[in-house]
């Protein structure tokens, strides 16, 4: 199969860092990235650090306003995948990216798989919320996580082409666990010979609302221990424009690399994120999580004990970095066994799938024959 790969954003790259390898076996694999994360720091080092292949197509969609950016993203892929002849489109989370792809690939009468369909916040104030609904709803082959995201969709009468593969984010950090010993840089090392929690920080929700900012950095103040914060380029330049101060107890850095991080979420007493990928990568650390919204797509780890749900509540972040969120002693396999990848690409070669891109196919050969008639 020709397979058209659209990527964007920091999960959906390090999706692609397992799921290419095992595409490109018996396949061709086109990648196409939007350019969502335009920052060196959240893109190109990801490429080059966890060995993506190079984009055959860069898009280089400018930072905008969602609505601009998707409208951008609508044109600029269906001019990149309409020359293609593709059988298949495959999209990724719940991105601006994953929408944009999402609706071209139907617009352009291509088959859709979802890679991680099926979850739900049911909290339609989230444009992620939002770009996984219609992603789902659009896809010919939903590649699902778990039984229970396989379970929200049955509920929504999505039934047909749905298959339980895991999750590829566990397949790498399974992988970059072991490497990622020696992958922080010297100031870093010494930051963290001594009890840390780890803080990122990016959703719009948090970082574009200048009272929900305040509220989380101030939980921060009386810190007993020192916090990690890797600073998103959106997250810095708000808190220059609503002259937020950040406190003594944490130290602010750029950017890590994929590496970096994974070191230092498996060091951390405890993470505190609003990233639907850091949750995820928390649990594969068995380290507690308190996430910073006040809806997870992740409530299975929710209901496993080891997140927490804190949204910009000051008392109540303050009171989880006093005292840890206390984790139930089970620690479940909620993400599969590590060779996701290989259920997927299993899934995309079903007979199933081999109809829905023949009847593609077909569907396409009637247009370009309507259209030379008309011609």
């Amino acid at each position: 199969m020709r397979i058209v790969s659209i990527v964007g954003a920091r999960p959906e790259f390090v999706q692609v860092a397992v799921l290419s390898g095992e595409l490109r076996r018996q396949h061709e694999e086109i990648l196409i990235h939007t350019g969502q994360h335009y920052d060196t720091g959240m893109s190109d080092r990801f490429f080059e650090e966890l060995g993506i292949p190079a984009p055959d197509v860069n898009l280089g969609i400018a930072p905008q306003g969602a609505s601009a950016q998707t409208g951008a993203m609508l044109k600029g892929l269906a001019s990149a995948i309409a020359p293609l002849d593709a059988d298949l489109v495959i999209v990724r989370g719940d991105t601006t990216s994953t929408l944009a792809g999402a609706i071209v690939a139907k617009q352009l009468l291509l088959p859709l798989a979802h890679v991680e369909a099926g979850m739900r916040s049911y909290d339609r104030t989230m444009p992620e919320e939002i770009n996984r609904i219609v992603a789902d709803h659009l896809a010919d082959v939903q590649l699902v996580t778990d039984e229970a995201a396989r379970e929200r969709l049955a509920v929504e009468g999505v039934t047909e082409g749905v298959y339980v593969c895991g999750d590829v984010m566990y397949d790498l950090f399974l992988r970059a666990r072991e490497r990622s010993a020696g992958a922080l840089p010297p100031a870093l090392r010494a930051a963290v010979a001594e009890p840390y929690v780890l803080l990122t920080l990016h959703r719009a929700e948090n970082t574009d609302d200048r009272k929900r900012l305040g509220a989380i950095v101030a939980a921060f103040r009386e810190s007993p221990v020192r916090v990690i914060f890797p600073v998103h380029p959106r997250t810095r330049a708000r808190i220059a424009e609503f002259h937020i101060e950040l406190p003594p107890a944490i130290l602010a850095t750029e950017p890590l690399g994929y590496l970096e991080v994974v070191a230092l979420e498996c060091g951390a007493r405890t993470i505190f994120t609003d990233s639907g990928g850091v949750q995820r990568e928390a649990y594969f650390a068995a380290v507690p999580c308190v996430t910073l919204r006040d809806t997870t797509e992740w409530t299975n780890t929710v209901a496993a004990g080891w997140n927490r749900l804190a949204g910009a509540d000051t008392q109540a972040i303050a009171a989880f970095l006093r005292s840890a969120p206390g984790p139930a002693r089970e620690h479940p396999p909620l993400f599969g066994d590590g060779n996701a990848a290989r259920r997927i690409v299993a899934a995309l070669e079903t007979e199933h799938t081999g109809l829905i891109v023949a009847g593609s196919r077909a569907t396409r050969m009637a247009r370009d024959h309507a259209a030379a008639s008309e011609g």
